[in-house]
Parts: C-alpha cells; sequence; structure tokens
C-alpha cells in the first residue's frame, strides 16, 4: 500500500470470518423486514422488529444512538422521497410507498452493514425500473473489484451501470464506506468516477460497504430538521441498495447476501470467493 492507504484497515482472514458473522445477521434481518413491509405496518414496527432479530442473536444495532444528534433507530427507514437516513416512527406504509430499510449490526466487535428497497404493493413501473437499476449497480460495482484494482473501479461500474439505463440523479455526497471494526471507515466508496482519483488499491483484508443512492430526478438532496433524514430537493422517488463485501485471492465475497453473493457473481461471470 502507498502512503495514503495506510490508514486503512486490513483483516486477517479469521478477522473477515468474523466480519462474516455480522454479516449474516444483517442479513437475515433485512431478509425478515422486507417480509414484513406492506401496507398497515409502521416504520416503528420494522424498527423494533430489527432491534429484536439482531440482539436475541447475540448481536449489537450499530445504527442506534450513533453520531451527533444520536439516531434513535435500529434501522434507516426512508419512505419514498426520502433517499437515506429516516428515522423509524409512527409513519404507515401505504399501497404505491417505497421503502429503504438500512441496517447494521455489531457481532463480537466488528460491523455488518447492508440495504434494501422494498416496494409496498403496486407502485409504478417507473419505480419497479429505478429498483432494479440501482440493485443492478451494487452488483455491477462489486462484480468490478480485482485485487490490486482500484476503489475508482467500483465507482466507475457503479455510474456506468446507472447511466447507461436512463436518465436518472446519483448521489454524489453521500457514499459507500470501509467497514470492520467501525461501520464507517476509509476510504470513501464514491457511487460516480471522478477524473484522476482513483482511490486507494484494493487489497486482501480491506472490506467495503458500496451503496448507490438513486433517484428519478435531481441528485440534488436536502436535510429535514432532524438533522438526519436526507430528501431528495425536488420531491423524486429515491431507491437504496447496500452491501458490505470484500475481495479474497478467489474472488468476491458479499460478506451480507445470506448465500456470500455467490449467485449473482457467478451470473455476471465473475469468481466467487467466499467459503
Amino acid at each position: 500500500m502507498g502512503l495514503l492507504d495506510r490508514h486503512l484497515e486490513i483483516k486477517t482472514p479469521e478477522q473477515i470470518g468474523l466480519m462474516r458473522r455480522a454479516g449474516l445477521l444483517v442479513g437475515e434481518t433485512l431478509d425478515l423486514l422486507g417480509a414484513a413491509a406492506k401496507a398497515g405496518v409502521t416504520t416503528g414496527e420494522l424498527d423494533a422488529l430489527a432491534e429484536d432479530n439482531i440482539r436475541s442473536h447475540g448481536g449489537v444495532p450499530s445504527f442506534l444512538n450513533y453520531g451527533h444528534p444520536p439516531f434513535p433507530g435500529t434501522i434507516c427507514a426512508s419512505v419514498n422521497d426520502e433517499v437515506v437516513h429516516g428515522i423509524p416512527g409512527s409513519r404507515v406504509l401505504v399501497d404505491g410507498d417505497v421503502i429503504s430499510i438500512d441496517c447494521g449490526a455489531i457481532v463480537d466487535g466488528w460491523h455488518g452493514d447492508a440495504a434494501i428497497t422494498v416496494a409496498i404493493g403496486d407502485v409504478a413501473p417507473e419505480v419497479t425500473e429505478l429498483m432494479r437499476v440501482t440493485e443492478e449497480a451494487l452488483w455491477a460495482g462489486m462484480a468490478a473489484a480485482r485485487l490490486s484494482g482500484r476503489v475508482s473501479d467500483i465507482s466507475r461500474a457503479v455510474e456506468t451501470t446507472v447511466r447507461s439505463q436512463g436518465d436518472y440523479g446519483i448521489l454524489e455526497d453521500y457514499v459507500g464506506h470501509g467497514i470492520g471494526t467501525e461501520m464507517h471507515m476509509a476510504p470513501n466508496v464514491p457511487n460516480v468516477a471522478h477524473r484522476g482519483e482513483r482511490g486507494p488499491k484494493l487489497v486482501p483484508g480491506l472490506a467495503l460497504a458500496v451503496e448507490p443512492m438513486v433517484t428519478l430526478g435531481s441528485s440534488e438532496t436536502d436535510v429535514l430538521d432532524d438533522d438526519w433524514t436526507v430528501v431528495t430537493a425536488d420531491g423524486s422517488l429515491a431507491a437504496h441498495f447496500e452491501h458490505t463485501f470484500t475481495v479474497t485471492p478467489d474472488g468476491a465475497w458479499v460478506l451480507t447476501a445470506l448465500d456470500g453473493g455467490e449467485e449473482r457473481l457467478t451470473a455476471l461471470g465473475v469468481p466467487f470467493g467466499g467459503r
């Protein structure tokens, strides 16, 4: 690694294995929440379900009391024009809503972080397509990662995938991140590639959270008075997907995917590096 990369947290294979435990708990929790997110359910009820599942399986919610002001939920529940960091509470989901559910858990000191976007009942075709494009961009970004490659390879793949499929807004002020003994660590993982910026090298033991945030309109955003909820400036709907992953000598390993990402990575022609 170069001088600028020395602040990166590089894990041993054994430590990556511990991160997999946290990742599985996050993936299982999101699987549970995705099935529970229906019309008539409140975002607060989803939050309570997430906290119970995480704690009952030996984990600690990563998000609860995080930051300043302290985040008051176990999950981020961002509905419709709320892109990320929505605070769960009394809001009742209704048919036609779309909700991003972001979840983090700590197991034995190691973090996992992932997000899904769920359609509530019937949504407009353009919303279904937005969700598909955003999730596809996430997998394209992880599939582009190679040892000795750069973080910018991920960013370029995310951006190219989104730009090639429509006139969408891609958030630039909010990015993916390194992860391990803390939830947010170096390096940043942007969702667009900036000319001349390559980012750190991808090396064994580096874990990253990749999270495209895409809108049906502008990429401009505002933050609500709660100091957390990020909304689109033009009121357009948004989607957000995220996974924690690493690259091993054998290939990519998605630590928050229940199957380690094997099915999706294989379909993309990418070697699977999990175990």
